[in-house]
């Protein structure tokens, strides 16, 4: 992980700094504003290791708004955590479609893709696919995926 620090502080173009969820809760109509609640309180309950909380959280999120990309962009970090990368990528790509059909995949979101894309891979023995992910997503948010890692604290 040290490799990615460097790069990342090596004078490579950085992006507009990466999504936060609280940022956007207010958006959207009442379902997608009831949902992002939700997601910020599973973000809160991963970030107090209870990760059967956050799940239960993050699925309530969908049940009310199954469109909500920051619901699957949670729920890919969330498996990371517990590692179970064939989860993670399975919501990655739903949160990348949802993005892509809305055409808001600023670099703001993307780069929470390709950090967490780089995670999953990681985790299924596809080392050198994960960390040129990881290095692309340290380059663009240093302060956030400089460590290689995105916590629940930092995407909420």
């Amino acid at each position: 992980m040290l490799a990615l620090q460097v790069l990342a502080c090596a004078g490579m173009q950085r992006d507009a700094r990466a999504l936060h969820v609280e940022e956007v809760a207010a958006a959207g109509d009442a379902a997608r504003r009831a949902s992002t609640r939700l997601v910020l309180e599973g973000l809160a309950a991963d970030s107090r290791q209870q990760p059967d909380r956050a799940l239960s959280q993050y699925e309530r999120a969908l049940q009310i708004d199954s469109g909500n990309a920051v619901a699957y962009l949670a729920l890919a970090r969330h498996h990371i955590e517990q590692r179970d990368a064939p989860r993670a990528l399975a919501y990655l790509d739903h949160a990348q479609l949802l993005y892509e059909s809305t055409q808001a995949d600023s670099p703001r979101v993307s780069v929470h893709l390709l950090g967490l894309r780089g995670n999953a891979l990681q985790l299924e023995g596809r080392m050198l696919e994960g960390d040129a992910l990881l290095v692309q997503a340290a380059r663009r948010a240093p302060d956030v995926w400089g460590d290689g890692f995105l916590s629940a604290d930092e995407l909420r």
